[in-house]
């Protein structure tokens, strides 16, 4: 072999490895950066601290000091939790359900009056509307939960309905056209490309139910508004600015893990066609 055509061989070959280097797939980027898991833990610990620091100097008399009791703010905390979790259990397998429904057949021309129902529960004052669950059902949780559930269900629906209709009606006849049943479209086609759309409205619920939740305490339900309502009965500040400060840090707690189940739940082919 010449000089030449060795020359010309190796230069073929290295044009070869350029080009599968060219071709070789990237990976694909990380849906969750370090600045999503760390800046709102950050920011909540921050709040936390300060205002941990600002009660420690504060000078308080008997009735703040039984009102921020460990014990008693930890269990105003623990049943916020609880009323936060139960309520949005309950706007979940209500408004999922109820806005597939509202997307099949003939229940379609429900839709209007339902959300119009749904539209009238949010619209309505929380605290007005909870004053006439409590006439009607009585003080207790009950009748708080009912409260929250209603003010929340609205999001949930919505999204749910707006992500299904939204879907491009050639994907489901082609979904079709392969031989899928109609619960196998609904559950392999339809509901993971309105995931999107569905953990929005979710999301957003959970912070209303988080927010809605400090109204409990006027119907009975407990809940970090029964701190918030001594301070400002009682006009102690340091037992206010705490059951506002918790209240404030477990929504953007709620929201943030909201956010990373949104990322993490939403369909890869979905997030590589949005940034496309």
């Amino acid at each position: 072999m010449s000089l030449r055509g060795y020359e010309s061989e190796q230069e073929d070959r290295a044009g070869e490895e350029t080009e599968r280097t060219e071709v070789a797939p990237s990976r694909p980027p990380s849906r969750v950066t370090w600045q999503k898991l760390v800046t709102i833990p950050v920011v909540i610990v921050v709040i936390l601290a300060l205002t941990y620091l600002w009660l420690s100097n504060a000078d308080l008399d008997a009735v703040s000091e039984n009102a921020l009791a460990g014990s008693t703010v930890r269990d105003a905390l623990w049943a916020h939790v609880e009323l936060t979790a139960i309520s949005t259990f309950f706007v979940l397998i209500i408004a999922i359900p109820l806005g597939i429904l509202l997307t099949r057949g003939v229940l379609r021309r429900a839709s209007p009056p339902v959300m119009a129902l749904a539209n009238i529960g949010q619209a309505t004052p929380a605290l007005g509307l909870l004053a006439l669950l409590v006439i009607w059902l009585g003080i207790g949780r009950r009748a708080a939960l009912i409260g929250i559930i209603a003010y929340a269900v609205l999001p949930v629906l919505s999204n749910t309905i707006a992500g299904l209709r939204a879907i491009d009606p050639t994907l489901v006849d082609a979904a079709r056209g392969i031989g899928m049943s109609p619960a196998g479209v609904l559950l392999r086609v339809e509901l993971p490309l309105a995931v999107p759309l569905i953990l929005a409205g979710v999301r957003t619920a959970l912070v209303l139910n988080v927010g809605t939740a400090t109204l409990a305490t006027f119907g009975g339900g407990g809940g970090l508004g029964d701190l918030i309502a001594v301070g400002i009965t009682n006009q102690r500040m340091p037992v206010l600015m705490l059951g506002s400060v918790l209240t404030v840090a477990l929504a953007l707690l709620v929201d943030w893990l909201a956010s990373l189940a949104e990322l993490l739940l939403r369909p890869r082919g979905l997030e590589a066609g949005g940034e496309k």
